[in-house]
């Protein structure tokens, strides 16, 4: 309405806005010039009503039933021209216009109506080509991210870039999967995620909704709902969503649903890995984004303590998705918030966020038994305690040093004081002066081995492992005393051959 008025052709008989100024933003679709006494009844809404207020009725009810005619087809507004009949419009009209808030245009001077609608529509139809130009950019830029696999965070960026807003996916608990931010701080869209998502409603289509005037959509699969994508509007302006906003939101979601069904695997597991490995490699530009990002994944850090677990299982697992499932699920028994997700393909992660009077050593012994039962040879390590999200990496750092060091031994878990001397040689196992050093004093009693089919290298093995016990050596390689001596006379002065 406002953008009709500044045209020229209009300008020029001085209109004038009698009441409702603040219905201004209305959009117009159609211009109808009309002297009927019930125009109304060939509306369908959006229509800006032109006359020259010749055939208005005189009765006050008369006058009143003609506007609220109006006002229920949703007409956009009423010009009035004050020339022909009227010097001032009539005061039941004004009063009626204001009750129903419909927009009053007077104009004072003498106006060609076929000029307003000829010029009017051909913006009308102009902006029409235009947006359908725009629809089919968008539908095509997300149909070539849906054919060539795009991931999720590509199509969420999509839709941030396209639209000029930030867009974030969350799912059904009002978890923030996704984000993308567009020029705005992520600390600004994400702070406080669930509690102002759960302040903003569900739609059952694409609507403006919510004490921040968030633009939503759901995002489902045959009826099913799994997750909202919301689009935030500029909070120092007022929301300006329109069409072309809700068609990018809505195209979006439809992609997003694809994407699910195609790669079908939890989308809540990826977003967690992406945060994990976000903190690991310090790639967050403040802790107050981190925090704000790990937060709105459901995980809290004010007041909590928070350390990284490791479960690193030798030459990979068949099922790593099962194993993820598995430990969320022991998490969620025990009630502790965290990041999980696979970190490499020999190695799941979890951040755990645990309350000052909580200790930690319990939970991790419950996952470490609930491993070893499934994974004999898993090692599970813990890094150390951390107050500061930002130090997340220091932890993690250290439960793989851990990790890398531990000799397993039954234990349900490891920590850093459990590295001693032979922890640290084993940690060093590939190191290349230590394996020359071996090679030096057992390579010739290998190739013994290797060639004559003897066991000295286990006989070795045994007698190291009871400290040098020979008695017990000899009983537990099932041989005489007399014969393991001759062995470890054998392993000082290997015989070549």
């Amino acid at each position: 309405m406002a953008d009709v008025l500044e045209l020229p052709v209009l300008a020029a008989g001085q209109p004038k806005v009698i009441c409702g100024l603040g219905q201004l933003s209305r959009l117009v679709r159609w211009v109808h010039v009309t002297e009927l006494t019930d125009p109304a009844s060939f509306l369908k809404g959006g229509e800006l009503v032109l006359t020259t207020g010749m055939p208005l009725p005189t009765e006050p009810t008369l006058i009143r039933k003609y506007v609220d005619e109006l006002a229920q087809v949703g007409a956009a507004g009423l010009v009035i021209e004050l020339v022909r009949r009227y010097r001032t419009p009539p005061d039941e009209l004004v009063r009626a216009c204001r009750a129903n808030d419909l927009p009053l245009i007077v104009l004072s001077r003498d106006v060609n109506f076929v000029d307003v609608t000829q010029t009017v529509h051909a913006l009308i139809l102009g902006s029409q080509v235009e947006t359908l130009r725009r629809a089919q950019q968008v539908h095509e830029a997300f149909t070539a991210l849906t054919l060539r696999g795009a991931q999720p965070e590509e199509l969420v960026r999509a839709a941030a870039e396209m639209s000029g807003y930030p867009v974030v996916l969350e799912n059904l608990v009002h978890q923030a999967m996704l984000s993308e931010s567009t020029g705005r701080a992520p600390t600004d869209v994400l702070a406080r995620w669930e509690r102002r998502s759960r302040a903003t409603p569900s739609p059952h289509q694409t609507d403006v909704c919510g004490p921040e005037s968030w633009l939503v959509t759901p995002v489902e699969y045959q009826g099913e709902e799994w997750g909202r994508l919301v689009m935030l509007p500029d909070p120092t302006t007022s929301p300006a969503f329109g069409a072309e906003h809700i068609m990018v939101l809505e195209r979006a979601a439809m992609a997003l649903t694809i994407a699910r069904l195609m790669q079908g695997r939890p989308w809540e597991r990826a977003a967690h890995r992406t945060a994990l490995l976000d903190l690991v490699e310090q790639r967050y530009r403040s802790a107050s984004e981190a925090r704000a990002r790990i937060e709105a994944l459901g995980v809290p850090t004010d007041g909590h303590r928070i350390m990284i677990a490791l479960v690193t299982l030798a030459g990979g697992v068949d099922d790593q998705a099962q194993l993820e499932d598995d430990l969320a699920r022991q998490l969620q028994q025990a009630g502790v918030p965290a990041l999980l997700a696979a970190v490499s393909p020999t190695r799941v992660g979890m951040l755990l966020a645990l309350k000052p009077s909580r200790p930690w050593r319990p939970v991790v012994e419950r996952l470490g038994t609930h491993v070893q039962g499934s994974y004999p040879t898993a090692v599970v390590s813990v890094g150390c305690e951390i107050f500061d999200i930002t130090h997340a990496a220091r932890s993690f750092h250290q439960a793989a040093r851990v990790a890398h060091a531990a000799v397993p031994d039954g234990r349900p878990f490891y920590e850093d004081s459990d590295i001693g001397l032979r922890e640290l040689l084993y940690a060093l196992r590939d190191d290349l002066q230590v394996q020359d050093y071996v090679e030096r004093h057992i390579g010739r009693l290998i190739e013994h081995d290797n060639r004559h089919g003897s066991d000295l290298l286990a006989t070795l093995h045994t007698y190291l492992d009871v400290a040098g016990n020979k008695t017990l050596a000899a009983r537990r390689q099932s041989i005489s005393r007399q014969a393991l001596y001759e062995r470890l006379r054998d392993h000082r002065t290997p015989p070549r051959t």
